[in-house]
């Protein structure tokens, strides 16, 4: 009984605190990225039968859906419709792609309501320095008002959905 006492707790820390440094093997991370490539292709073109999902950004797509940061350094100015969640991952990295399947399954919760991004910090190194993501993953949450907040390593499903209602979504959790 005390071992999976000791089991639990220990996971429940583990939740809290994946995350993997920004190190990587180029090798490894070109043969990923390749693959990633001809996923979301795949993905793209069979979108309109497909589930939802996360939305892969690139800079120049940063800039025109969520913050135009050239022309507004010094101000948050959010360009989108509905509030979004950010997902700054790497191919390589294990806690990010533990994430990647609840990001999927949010995609398809929050339809709708809340658009689901991914943006790969080896690929779009400029926005990773730019939110100064040093570990990943990192996942910002922006409302469609007000400053956006970044909540660093890997969590579970059910704490990204009580960030997302209550900072986003601004509903009461049920404790309340």
């Amino acid at each position: 009984m005390r071992s999976q006492h000791l089991i639990l707790i220990a996971a429940f820390i583990a939740s809290f605190s994946f995350s993997c440094g920004n190190k990587t093997d180029l090798n490894q991370m070109t043969a990923e990225n390749n693959k990633a490539d001809h996923l979301n292709a795949s993905i793209e073109s069979n979108s309109e039968n497909a589930d939802l999902k996360p939305i892969y950004l690139t800079t120049a797509d940063f800039k025109e859906k969520i913050w135009d940061y050239e022309n507004h350094p010094h101000e948050w100015i959010y360009n989108g419709d509905l509030p979004c969640v950010i997902d700054f991952y790497a191919d390589w990295c294990k806690p990010c792609k533990m994430v990647a399947p609840i990001m999927d399954d949010l995609a398809d919760l929050y339809k709708g309501k809340v658009i689901i991004y991914k943006v790969n910090t080896d690929k779009e190194r400029e926005l990773a320095s730019i939110f100064q993501i040093n570990s990943i993953p990192a996942i910002l949450f922006s409302p469609q008002a007000g400053k956006p907040a970044i909540q660093p390593g890997a969590l579970t499903k059910q704490d990204y959905i009580k960030i997302i209602d209550e900072f986003l979504l601004k509903k009461k959790s049920e404790k309340s």
